[in-house]
């Protein structure tokens, strides 16, 4: 029987059918994932930088030369260029580039190394890579930028 009231019709169990708001809901939507994207972004250009340079010696961004790196890396860099022994046993293996932040080349090209980090108790997050034709890369935030080192 019909109660002669119009609108929209309750579903069985009691609860009001979901309707779409229209565009003012959309658009909190989008800023809101805009707010979250751009806070993501700042986050991981805001990942450790403390051993960083301040001020890197080259003009190219995300360079630095040798004497800009942090000791233990220099003391790393003289580890592969005499071709070791390394202390860990994951040094001296394919760096497969999955994040896609190395010029592209062909798997096997590049190999990773780690870089002593004081105070952790594992690996910790920095690394140099090299290259097949001897190019040299560090990043001090496990791959997720790189700054090719300059050799004079």
């Amino acid at each position: 029987m019909h109660s002669g009231k119009t609108g929209a019709a309750k579903s069985g169990d009691g609860h009001r059918p979901l309707r779409f708001r229209g565009p003012k809901s959309l658009g909190q939507i989008v800023g809101a994932v805009v707010v979250v994207m751009l806070a993501a972004g700042w986050l991981v250009f805001q990942a450790d930088k403390s051993d960083l340079p301040e001020n890197p010696s080259s003009s190219h961004v995300g360079a630095f030369t040798v004497a800009d790196l942090p000791k233990e890396a220099r003391e790393t860099l003289a580890l592969i260029d005499s071709g070791g022994p390394f202390p860990y046993r994951q040094d001296d293996m394919v760096f497969g580039n999955r994040e896609h932040r190395l010029p592209a080349k062909p798997n096997g090209y590049y190999r990773e190394f780690t870089v002593a980090t004081p105070n952790s108790n594992d690996r910790g997050p920095r690394r140099l890579i090299r290259g097949s034709e001897g190019e040299t890369y560090y990043t001090s935030d496990h791959y997720a930028s790189f700054h090719l080192v300059e050799r004079n």
